[in-house]
């Protein structure tokens, strides 16, 4: 689902990807264009992208974005050399799971993948793209969840959620507190979220 106001994070544009960068929120908006494995890398270190998901989304697209930069055409020296640009994005945040996940997902697509290095190239970019319409949709499925345990009248509404929990934390839509319904029904029912 796509909302009027939606907020996307990461964003794939045609040949690079697009960070928000959230160092400069509140008070600036503005956007990083990433076309090396090396620039996203230092991306997810310096916390220009934040929130479990949407780093997990990121590092995908690091591990595309350094397969594409992978000059050989032999396949197993390519899938040598891919495990260092892995190794790059895994040191950048060694506490976070999305891009241990992420990262690993990329290596498995790589490894499974039959065909020359040009053919595993373009199945890692639909696999980042994977990642990241998945991680939409996970959100957008909890949002729901999430309304069927709201009462349906109650006399106070408290909610409360632990970590980022919002659009800039994943692909765009938010986790806890995802759902468009969700957020309408909070809202309505007269609730304070923080």
């Amino acid at each position: 689902m796509s909302l009027p106001n939606q907020v996307y994070p990461v964003i794939w544009s045609g040949d690079h990807v697009l960070l928000i960068d959230q160092t400069r929120l509140p008070g600036e908006y503005s956007l990083v264009d990433i076309k090396r494995c090396q620039d996203m890398a230092e991306a997810i270190k310096t916390m220009i992208v934040r929130g479990a998901p949407a780093i997990g989304v990121a590092a995908a697209y690091g591990m595309y974005l350094g397969a594409r930069e992978i000059e050989t055409q032999d396949r197993a020296e390519f899938l040598s050399q891919l495990e260092t640009v892995a190794n790059q994005l895994r040191a950048t945040r060694p506490t976070a799971v999305n891009l241990f996940w992420a990262i690993e997902r990329m290596l498995k697509v790589a490894r499974q993948t039959i065909g020359p290095v040009a053919h595993l190239r373009q199945v890692l970019l639909a696999t980042a793209q994977s990642i990241n319409a998945e991680d939409l949709q996970t959100c957008e499925q909890i949002g729901d969840h999430g309304l069927d345990v709201l009462p349906t009248a109650p006399q106070q509404l408290r909610l409360l959620t632990h970590c980022n929990a919002g659009a800039l934390a994943t692909a765009g839509y938010g986790t806890a507190f995802g759902g468009c319904a969700f957020r309408m029904a909070c809202w309505t029912l007269g609730a304070g979220l923080c």
